[in-house]
């Protein structure tokens, strides 16, 4: 057997610990503010009195929905809302597999948090909103889960992060977006808190409600920004491609995903070693409903997949927390891999690349120097007109990538197309 000496020898969610008894509501205060935004050409006030900066005990509730009976009386709110703002929260940092522990909504005058861990039938709500347009921000993630969980596909949405991008706004966090517009700062110390909690805390209640109840009146004064500009079209062609993107199912072409970076420097052996702590690392998180990297950081697997194949110790990047248990089926993972025969150990690959010719390199230099020129007349990001992969991509072949570009995108690429023969 292989020991970490280097040496060959013989053989339902959880309940809350926190704020304890506490209602499964909580308030807001109602306190007025007054709101600057600029544009290029002006400078305008705008009187926002549904907005407030802090949470404290007031008449207007935050609902938790965890029961059928309240569900449907929020679906038919939710029938007559003029709009509706949406985000999630999910347990990515404290659980494998992740999953949503929590459905923010805003509406008129009412914030709303939706438990999915609750064992309610959530398909009246998605039937109530799958044919309207839901203002989220950033939602790429929120759109993923959302289809991966209960197959939930919007017809529209309003993201106020692509439409910052799309100002040339430089910081487009909400965050960022929030204190820019509405002078509120928002709490982010629950960003990383485990939402599968229950019940939840104040604080988290108040993080979860202040992620939807801005994002109405910040689309509104976005999207007059973008009318101004021009640019509302090039807004909802993004979001429609976003939508789509995060509406695919999941396919898994990754059959060999423990080659996680790093691993290409590796030989045959090393990378028996690293397939085997994969495994038994991916099998440690499914049991402790943890995150793999909870239980063994990437660059680690590779250290100990380096220092076992060269018969080096590797004691000392063992985590001195572990249990006893857990190191015995680590070493166990490391012995079955030094035990592999050399003609079945796991082949390295080598990715030579391809060369770009010298024609393709004149028209990736011609399509940059087109891209940046609009991006630094539009003030945007450079990679939201095209990123490098794309430009090397269409430099390659325009007439089979370019159909991957938006509509606006073409547009203001399409002096870098080459001539077409006559």
């Amino acid at each position: 057997m292989y020991s970490a000496k280097g040496e060959v020898g013989s053989n339902s969610p959880p309940r809350l610990v926190g704020d304890g008894h506490q209602p499964s509501w909580l308030c807001r205060p109602n306190v007025h503010l007054k709101a600057i935004y600029k544009t290029s050409e002006t400078s305008c006030p705008v009187f926002l009195p549904f907005l407030n900066c802090t949470f404290s005990a007031s008449s207007s509730p935050v609902a938790v929905i965890d029961n059928p009976k309240e569900l449907v009386a929020l679906v038919l709110r939710l029938r007559a809302a003029p709009w509706v703002s949406m985000d999630t929260e999910a347990d990515s940092l404290h659980a494998y597999p992740q999953k949503l522990c929590l459905i923010q909504l805003s509406i008129p005058g009412e914030d709303v948090l939706v438990d999915p861990l609750a064992g309610l039938d959530l398909s009246a709500l998605w039937l109530a909103l799958k044919d309207r347009e839901i203002i989220m921000h950033g939602a790429d993630y929120d759109l993923r889960m959302l289809y991966k969980t209960y197959e939930f596909v919007p017809k529209q949405v309003f993201d106020t992060m692509l439409a910052a991008r799309l100002l040339g706004i430089p910081k487009f966090s909400l965050s960022d977006l929030v204190a820019k517009f509405f002078g509120v700062h928002m709490d982010k110390a629950p960003q990383k808190a485990n939402w599968a909690m229950r019940p939840l805390t104040r604080r988290m209640i108040a993080y979860a409600v202040s992620d939807t109840k801005y994002l109405q009146p910040l689309a509104d004064l976005l999207r007059r920004q973008l009318e101004a500009k021009g640019r509302i079209d090039w807004h909802a062609q993004l979001c429609d491609q976003l939508v789509r993107d995060c509406s695919r199912p999941q396919v898994d072409t990754d059959t060999e995903p423990w080659r996680i970076k790093g691993s290409t420097r590796l030989g045959p052996r090393a990378l028996a070693v690293l397939h085997a702590l994969w495994e038994w690392r991916e099998h440690e998180a499914r049991s402790a409903n943890r995150p793999p990297f909870f239980v063994l950081r990437h660059d680690t697997l590779i250290s100990i997949a380096e220092s076992v194949a060269a018969h080096l110790p590797f004691d000392q990047l063992i985590p001195a927390r572990f249990s006893p248990r857990r190191r015995a089926g680590l070493l166990a993972a490391v012995n079955k891999a030094m035990s592999i025969p050399d003609s079945q150990l796991p082949r390295q690959i080598v990715n030579p690349g391809r060369r770009q010719t010298p024609a393709e390199k004149m028209r990736l230099a011609r399509l940059r120097s087109i891209r940046d020129r609009h991006a630094v007349k539009l003030k945007l990001d450079p990679a939201l007109i095209a990123s490098r992969a794309t430009l090397i991509a269409l430099a390659q072949d325009w007439e089979a990538n370019a159909p991957a570009l938006l509509p606006w995108q073409r547009e203001l690429l399409k002096q870098g197309a080459p001539c077409r023969e006559t």
